[in-house]
């Protein structure tokens, strides 16, 4: 009997062994589609502009006990946790770029300007560059964030490029340059409207959006002339914290799993092979902070579905994604076993090969040598 129980373990973790994640999976969109409730896909425009009051209130407060208190005691605080609200702020405009805000094409705009001007963002350049993000997702050619570089590209970069991108923490402060001048290897600013990110008939949204937040920076340097220490500290700081919760957020939900995941090209890629290369990550207390982010599967492949559906909609799912979902590991209340894999991914996925239609990151030993590290 012993016997016959560790055999059926054996042949359980061979079968582990044995899943291909690039394998094309056995069922189709349709029917994830399908095992959805319906509700889940409804959106309710007055719940989702309560969450927009309820961070507001909280941005709002913060600012009002800073100034009060004044006290070096208090401010590393104010700024994580400012910092913290900025990235939930974003989250909800990001809501408005998909539409799953409401159905109000008008509303979403107008709510996604607010949110995503006051912290720097332009709404509509971001909008159509994350659309391109999501109907590529998982294609080396065509994805738009953090993608891996070619062989020959990476090769082709300087040890500047090179250390920013991989070097912790700088990567965590990328975004500010990626809206300016994009990833390497693609060309195009998200404040450009002539840029290649945009399609002629977008030009106007984007010149939109790039001019609020010219009007928001011009608010800024006015209030840096009354008080540049104050505003540093009460905004300036803060900021950093919400680049470093984006980048460390959108990076770990494509890269840093476990197991090595595939990345297409050509025939080999379709929309649901992309998307289910996608990794849900558990972030313990600011789970509802930043309004489920995490569940980050159904939101790539369905991103119509309003954020506070998405757990109870990936919840659904799962039966039929069955070994194509990786289950997220379990956090404690502040997340930081989610370091020790963006740590590990940026020491090894470096760059995919120039060759084939299913590629996995590859390792650069010397820029290991360079970190201090060793090659596996």
């Amino acid at each position: 009997m012993g016997s016959l129980g560790l055999n059926s373990e054996k042949g359980n973790e061979e079968m582990e062994l044995e899943f291909d994640p690039s394998a094309p999976p056995p069922f189709k969109l349709s029917e994830i589609r399908a095992a959805i409730p319906k509700h889940c896909w409804v959106k309710n425009p007055w719940k989702s502009l309560s969450y927009v009051l309820r961070d507001f209130i909280i941005v709002v407060a913060l600012v009002a006990i800073a100034i009060y208190l004044d006290s070096w005691k208090f401010w590393p605080l104010y700024w994580v946790v400012q910092g913290t609200m900025f990235w939930a702020i974003f989250v909800l405009g990001h809501d408005c770029g998909h539409g799953s805000f409401s159905d109000s094409a008008f509303l979403n705009s107008v709510v996604g300007h607010i949110l995503h001007s006051s912290i720097l963002v332009p709404y509509h350049g971001w909008r159509f560059s994350h659309k391109t993000h999501h109907q590529n997702h998982g294609n080396v050619e065509a994805d738009e964030s953090w993608v891996p570089m070619p062989e020959k590209l990476y090769k082709e970069l300087d040890f500047a490029t090179k250390f920013f991108r991989f070097k912790i923490p700088l990567p965590l402060l990328a975004y500010p340059m990626y809206l300016i001048s994009r990833s390497p290897g693609k060309k195009g600013s998200h404040f450009n409207p002539y840029s290649d990110l945009f399609q002629p008939h977008e030009r106007k949204y984007v010149i939109t959006s790039t001019l609020c937040w010219t009007i928001i920076v011009a608010i800024k340097r006015q209030g840096r002339h009354v008080c540049s220490l104050q505003l540093l500290k009460l905004y300036g700081i803060p900021y950093m914290i919400f680049v470093m919760w984006l980048d460390f957020v959108t990076y770990l939900h494509h890269h840093g799993h476990e197991q090595k995941l595939p990345w297409y090209r050509g025939k080999e890629w379709s929309y649901l092979r992309g998307g289910l290369t996608t990794i849900d990550r558990d972030y313990g207390l600011f789970n509802n902070i930043h309004h489920d982010i995490g569940t980050h599967v159904i939101h790539h492949l369905f991103p119509q579905i309003p954020h506070y559906h998405l757990v109870e909609a990936t919840k659904a799912a799962k039966p039929v994604l069955g070994k194509y979902y990786r289950e997220p590991k379990k956090s404690g209340i502040i997340p930081f076993h989610l370091i020790g894999n963006l740590v590990r991914s940026m020491m090894k996925d470096h760059f995919v090969s120039d060759n084939g239609e299913i590629v996995y990151y590859q390792t650069d030993p010397q820029l290991l040598k360079l970190f201090g590290k060793k090659a596996e």
